[in-house]
């Protein structure tokens, strides 16, 4: 069956996810053109008339891969409700998950940029975007008497970094803690950068 002729932005969209999936599956280190191109069946050359060498296909994919994300988050602080509840959905969405299958993606992109200038670039990047739409949304409450945080920057930089650790322990050692268990530290984690304790945040969001 001939193949459907895309246009340029959907080729490099069809491209994008296919080597997000090949990352995931076999890691930056050894991921290949070839295997782009193998997933959708087309030709090397094709990948790189788009992508003129693997290293910007890889930091291509993470920006697609984030961009995604990023839209979902502030999708979550957005909705017409408290500060409080928009930012314990946040971050129990950004808490690593059982599967944890989009944090194996960020934590090889963490390995890889410290080699790759291009890569740490675009992860900065993404890293800063994320800390500053939590901490709109923590200035946000903390203007409105929500809780009395006095940094919300310095609140958004602790929370991120702390489910940064437990999202590598947890990819890095699956079943070393339950999510019940996880899903409570989170919640004190928040709790404590909010400047509220753990039963002033149960009874705010009841």
């Amino acid at each position: 069956m001939a193949r459907v002729r895309l246009s340029v932005a959907e080729r490099r969209e069809e491209l994008l996810g296919a080597a997000v999936e090949q990352i995931e599956r076999r890691g930056v280190a050894a991921v290949r053109i070839a295997d782009v191109a193998a997933t959708l069946g087309v030709s090397n050359a094709l990948v790189l008339y788009h992508f003129s060498t693997k290293e910007k296909l890889v930091a291509a994919a993470f920006t697609h891969a984030a961009d995604a994300d990023l839209a979902h988050l502030r999708k979550l602080l957005s909705r017409r409700t408290s500060a409080l509840r928009r930012l314990r959905s946040a971050v129990r969405w950004y808490a690593p998950t059982g599967t944890a299958k989009g944090w194996r993606l960020w934590i090889e992109g963490w390995a890889v940029a410290l080699r790759e200038p291009a890569l740490r670039e675009v992860a900065r990047d993404l890293d800063q975007q994320w800390k500053a739409a939590l901490t709109e949304v923590i200035a946000e409450g903390a203007a409105a008497g929500e809780f009395p945080c006095p940094d919300p920057a310095q609140a958004a930089w602790r929370l991120t970094a702390f489910l940064d650790g437990l999202a590598v322990q947890m990819t890095s050692y699956a079943g070393s803690l339950s999510r019940a268990a996880m899903l409570a530290w989170t919640d004190e984690a928040l709790a404590r950068e909010l400047g509220l304790d753990r039963d002033a945040l149960t009874a705010a969001l009841r």
